[in-house]
């Protein structure tokens, strides 16, 4: 009999194969030597297409990188003051802080005669409190003891020196968190922004600001003796309240940063100075609201968005 014409033949369904069977030759086809669907060929070509894509992609964007970098100074932001995204108004900083299991809280809370409780609070200031240690610090060269109102020589700093001066709010003292009677110091400390200068308050430039008599008198007296260019800092208690139950208030070693620590250039070995606030005789078993505010001419205090300003509570069982 003749063979069929090539337009009479069919095409015959291939035999149905099971799940297993199906992944077998989809992982090797022994008959068209195609693994997972390609053959030997078809994978060297698509390997190479995406190895050149990407090798080209990588290359782009290290370029571009290199270019990015090239218009920065490790030294000097690009953007200052008004024109950067932290603006030109620094904020005060408070030391110790809350443990990270509570991010949001602002509450220092102790009881005095727990000695567990009291040394996370002294622990935390000892932590902070390192970078301030002149043997720690790997810029040590760089520091100068600074005389009062009077800048660093070219290439210095002026050192912050915590010695026995600061005494209780120095780590032989425990900072005063063990005291039967008198409270516990807290650090405060004004937020670095490169190139900030602070514009001083005199007898003048005061009369239209809100503050109280106390720190005016300070400040006249200040400027007779001719020692006023300083960045002036007081606490006290938000409410009522908190004015009664939080007692005397000190500041060591000056109730302000003076005029010698700026301003701040990204130097070596910089140190941002230090106000030690020691609440001598808070009311215990009371919650208190402290807010610490900066002064200077160009500080701008807004409460809501804690500008030139710093608000926590204490607590002591």
């Amino acid at each position: 009999m003749a063979d069929k014409k090539p337009e009479s033949q069919f095409y015959t369904r291939p035999p149905k194969l099971g799940k297993w069977e199906a992944l077998r030759i989809f992982l090797w086809n022994s008959e068209t030597k195609q693994f997972l669907g390609r053959t030997g060929g078809s994978w060297a070509k698509i390997l190479l297409f995406y190895l050149i894509f990407y090798v080209v992609l990588v290359g782009f964007f290290a370029a571009m990188l290199v270019v990015f970098f090239q218009t920065l100074d490790y030294k000097m932001p690009k953007y200052q003051l008004e024109k950067s995204l932290i603006g030109g108004n620094p904020g005060l900083g408070f030391r110790p802080m809350p443990s990270d299991s509570n991010v949001e809280s602002t509450l220092i809370w102790y009881k005095h005669s727990d000695k567990g409780n009291v040394q996370y609070w002294q622990k935390e200031l000892n932590r902070f409190l390192k970078a301030y240690n002149r043997s720690n610090n790997v810029h040590a060269d760089k520091l100068e003891e600074c005389r009062q109102f009077q800048p660093p020589q070219p290439g210095k700093v002026c050192n912050v020196k915590i010695d026995h001066s600061w005494q209780p709010c120095i780590k032989e003292a425990g900072y005063n968190y063990e005291s039967k009677e008198g409270g516990p110091c807290i650090f405060l400390k004004l937020n670095r922004i490169y190139n900030w200068i602070p514009e001083y308050f005199n007898t003048t430039t005061m009369n239209s600001v809100d503050m109280s008599p106390s720190l005016r008198t300070e400040i006249k007296t200040a400027q007779a003796n001719g020692q006023h260019q300083i960045v002036w800092v007081t606490c006290e208690g938000e409410n009522v309240a908190d004015v009664e139950h939080v007692g005397p208030i000190r500041y060591i070693p000056q109730k302000g940063f003076p005029s010698q620590y700026f301003p701040y250039v990204n130097q070596d070995g910089y140190l941002s100075p230090l106000v030690a606030v020691h609440f001598e005789k808070p009311k215990r078993g009371v919650l208190i609201n402290i807010e610490c505010k900066a002064w200077a001419r160009n500080i701008i205090h807004n409460r809501a968005e804690r500008r030139g300003s710093v608000h926590f509570e204490l607590m002591i069982d």
